[in-house]
């Protein structure tokens, strides 16, 4: 049977995630892979899920652990979101909490919520693949939101021809994959546009938590609170992720925002899959609970070393030409090479003669380009093999040069 021409036009905009085949990668013992941003296992909190599964499977808890619960996401966890949101600068209620699995699936619902076909998403250039994953299958056009520049939201509603701009989506804190942050007022102009073009705003915080140096800014949609009083009158969906702080195999996320739209998002929740697990929600709330900011300090140390360890090799070992972003927490490291030089061939290269993985970084532009980029990720090479690692990395693109 040809399955293809019974598949739905969405599928043809569906594409394998070049970091998850990279993933398959760090099987190979002898690979540097900094390609993966994903956090070290040897720092999961695993004695403290121990103990928080086996308290959820006593009897006094199994039948709420095993058994289907509200789509909305577990009570307890929810209000424990609710008071990290308080602390953020988000005064919002249970109401305006739904837990997802992990904020690939928030992602995804909020693609689906908001996108028709034609439709334009804006985002950055480059950005999160995820995103573009999520938002592909439907069938949107992109155009590029850039906060430094002038263009006005007439130019962005124009752009969008006979579809409309639905929303902004960003990662304002540590982005993935370039590491950079948005400053305050470049937050304020995002508010700004999207009053302007009445759109949502997507606030990708899955490494909000993850800050290793300089001052903390408030989430956007901490700042819309403060000029519209109440969360229910703002425009910002804020996706949160405990996959970065506490465990990602759990597969545990949120979406915070007006309850208007979270009340739809549930309704998404309940076609796609009822609810996400109800024990390992319970899980994530006993951790949270317990060591939320005390794991976190620890993470915090651990991986703010192997960024300097990186940045420090870059220096030593980059050749003339190669430039990179000096990022103030999160897992990532942007490498600008010289025009000519095509990562994705660089990549095919490395992993023949230097045994050194990375993501080429064409994946992260909505039209592919961006040939000459790539992203490093430090969070989970130890720092020996961080230096052994760029050293190599260094030697192989002068060799191209």
């Amino acid at each position: 049977m040809d399955w293809h021409q019974i598949f739905a036009t969405r599928n043809n905009r569906m594409k394998a995630s070049e970091i998850r085949e990279l993933l398959k990668l760090l099987d190979q013992p002898d690979i540097i892979s900094f390609a993966g941003g994903i956090p070290d296992p040897d720092l999961f909190p695993a004695e403290a899920f121990q103990e928080a599964f086996a308290a959820a499977l006593t009897p006094d808890m199994q039948a709420t652990a095993l058994q289907y619960s509200v789509s909305e996401g577990y009570g307890p966890l929810r209000d424990w979101i609710v008071e990290e949101m308080a602390r953020l600068g988000i005064p919002c209620t249970r109401d305006n909490v739904l837990i997802t699995s992990g904020s690939q699936q928030a992602l995804d619902y909020l693609g689906k919520l908001f996108l028709s076909p034609g439709d334009t998403a804006l985002l950055g250039w480059p950005t999160y693949l995820g995103a573009l994953g999520a938002f592909n299958a439907y069938e949107p056009r992109y155009d590029r939101l850039d906060p430094e520049t002038n263009r006005s939201a007439a130019d962005y509603a124009e752009a969008a021809g006979e579809g409309r701009v639905k929303f902004a989506y960003m990662s304002v804190d540590f982005a993935n994959p370039t590491g950079r942050t948005l400053d305050s007022d470049m937050r304020e102009r995002v508010i700004d546009l999207a009053d302007a073009l009445d759109i949502a705003v997507i606030e990708d915080a899955a490494y909000q938590s993850l800050r290793y140096e300089g001052e903390a800014l408030a989430p956007v949609l901490a700042r819309e609170i403060e000029r519209k009083g109440d969360i229910n009158a703002c425009r910002t969906l804020y996706c949160g992720s405990f996959s970065k702080t506490l465990a990602p195999g759990l597969r545990v996320g949120w979406v915070c925002g007006a309850q208007e739209v979270i009340s739809q998002l549930v309704l998404l929740k309940q076609a796609a899959d009822l609810h996400s697990s109800s024990i390992n929600q319970m899980a994530i709330a006993t951790v949270a609970n317990a060591q939320f900011d005390s794991h976190v300090a620890k993470i915090k140390t651990a991986y703010r070393a192997r960024r300097d360890r990186m940045l420090t090799a870059l220096e030593a070992h980059m050749p003339k030409g190669v430039t990179w972003t000096r990022p103030e927490g999160g897992m990532f490291i942007w490498l600008e090479l010289p025009t000519q030089i095509n990562c994705a061939d660089l990549l095919a290269q490395s992993l023949q003669s230097e045994r050194v993985a990375f993501v080429p970084g064409h994946a992260f532009f909505a039209d592919e380009s961006g040939a000459n980029s790539m992203r490093l990720s430090f969070s989970r090479t130890d720092e020996a093999t961080i230096d052994e690692g760029i050293e190599r990395l260094g030697r192989l693109i002068a060799a191209a040069l």
